[in-house]
């Protein structure tokens, strides 16, 4: 049964004070859950967290990777575009298997791909199996997230999905921060035609999750029941037909500009420190602290906003703040590195805080019984065409600078802007 009483049990009751307070407290969103609610975000939450970790072994070691294979920009910006298109193949699959087989099962799945191909990755002999086990491992990672926040999104309670939703997405920042933690300890104690082999090596850290999810995780019981008692087994075609068509189209666009925004940025942020403001290893790790607890902030912050101001409002706020944040931040003076320090918390806060949303709102906009298919196919099919945008800018770099073609990035966030108006509004909305 559903932890949380439906709407009318709750306006049959005349709650004290005191659970009117724990109703509305900091961590109310926690309680709502449940026990079996709370073990559900745990794992989608170590899952997501270590689903970062193992994308950033990547972009962290991208000058070391260069050097050792002889690559350009172009060729270097080709691994996150490889990565982030075959993610939209794993990621509509893992949609599918979600709504088939169900959520905690399609999660397993995804997190044991992404761990076996990213210390695959370590392995590799030369820049074509390289680029081979890294599309591989974007199969897993592009389902992850999609099934995790539908998992935890149909335990949550309409009152506070948002933030419950912001809390899961902020566990990308705690994999990015660990995934930095160990580039600086890596890299500083290791010779670099080495270290980013071992990079990659330590992403089997997620095997251990998935042997503690297979034991304590299990699916809400109102999806089940849905998956059990529904005649017609979840397919692309489902979300494409009229009555989801609009929905399908415009979540895409939507999801197209967030993050082709935001991989232009965590893609390239690393290398325009090293190589345009010529920061060491410890020195970029620096900045990069104050970039990623933005970030984790500003999940938290959004997911607490996407619940107060409306999934759209949310989004159209950090959609602006964003692109904003991009222009100053590619356009500071040589010489000016305190304010690029400065700067680093408010670009992560901006770009992080607009993605806190997108959990609760792509599972309001679709119903339970192909939830899955619609949430796992536009989301990453927006990471498969926004991919173009970290490649646009490797290949742009050589003429333009880093720095000057980070500006493209803020072209995402305008895309985003616009496909909104195609979407309705579905704070407070029940899951069923």
């Amino acid at each position: 049964m559903s932890t949380t009483p439906p709407p009318q049990a709750l306006a049959d009751t005349n709650p004290s004070t005191d659970e009117r307070a724990a109703d509305d407290g900091a961590f109310a969103w926690l309680r709502a859950l449940g026990p079996r609610g709370r073990r559900a975000f745990a794992g989608a939450f170590g899952g997501y967290a270590l689903d970062s970790y193992d994308y950033f072994t990547l972009p962290l070691s991208m000058v070391a990777l260069a050097a050792y294979f002889g690559l350009d920009s172009g060729q270097t910006g080709l691994f996150t575009t490889v990565t982030l298109v075959v993610s939209a193949v794993g990621g509509a699959l893992a949609g599918v298997l979600a709504d088939r087989i169900g959520r905690v099962k399609a999660l397993m799945i995804t997190v044991i791909t992404y761990a076996v191909f990213t210390v695959a990755c370590g392995f590799a002999p030369n820049y074509e199996t390289l680029l081979v086990f890294r599309a591989l491992q974007g199969l897993g990672f592009g389902g992850e997230w999609a099934v995790g926040a539908i998992l935890v999104a149909e335990y949550a309670s309409a009152k506070h999905r948002g933030r419950t939703l912001g809390a899961i997405q902020s566990s990308w920042a705690v994999g990015w921060a660990l995934a930095a933690i160990m580039y600086t300890l890596v890299f500083s104690f290791v010779d670099d035609a080495l270290a980013w082999r071992v990079m990659f090596w330590t992403g089997a850290l997620p095997a251990l999750l998935v042997i503690w999810m297979r034991r304590r995780v299990h699916d809400a019981p109102e999806a089940v029941a849905v998956r059990e008692q529904s005649t017609e087994k979840s397919s692309f075609a489902t979300i494409f037909k009229p009555g989801l068509l609009r929905t399908t189209i415009f979540a895409g666009l939507l999801s197209t500009g967030v993050q082709g925004g935001y991989y232009t940025l965590a893609t390239w942020v690393p290398t325009y420190l090293k190589t345009e403001r010529d920061l060491s290893v410890v020195g970029t790790g620096g900045y990069l602290t104050f970039l990623i607890s933005g970030a984790f902030i500003g999940y938290l912050t959004g997911g607490y906003l996407t619940d107060r101001l409306g999934r759209r409002r949310n989004i159209w706020l950090f959609a602006l703040l964003s692109a904003v944040c991009i222009l100053a931040y590619a356009n500071i003076p040589d010489g000016a590195n305190t304010l690029l320090l400065v700067l680093g918390f408010p670009l992560g806060f901006c770009m992080s805080a607009i993605f806190s949303g997108f959990g609760s709102y792509l599972s309001e906009l679709y119903p339970t019984a192909v939830r899955g298919t619609g949430q796992g196919f536009t989301y990453n099919t927006g990471r498969a065409v926004g991919a173009v945008f970290p490649t646009t800018v490797g290949f742009l770099a050589d003429s333009w600078g880093v720095g000057g073609a980070l500006v493209f990035g803020a072209i995402g966030y305008g895309i985003a802007a616009l496909a909104l108006f195609g979407l309705p509004e579905t704070r407070g909305k029940e899951l069923a």
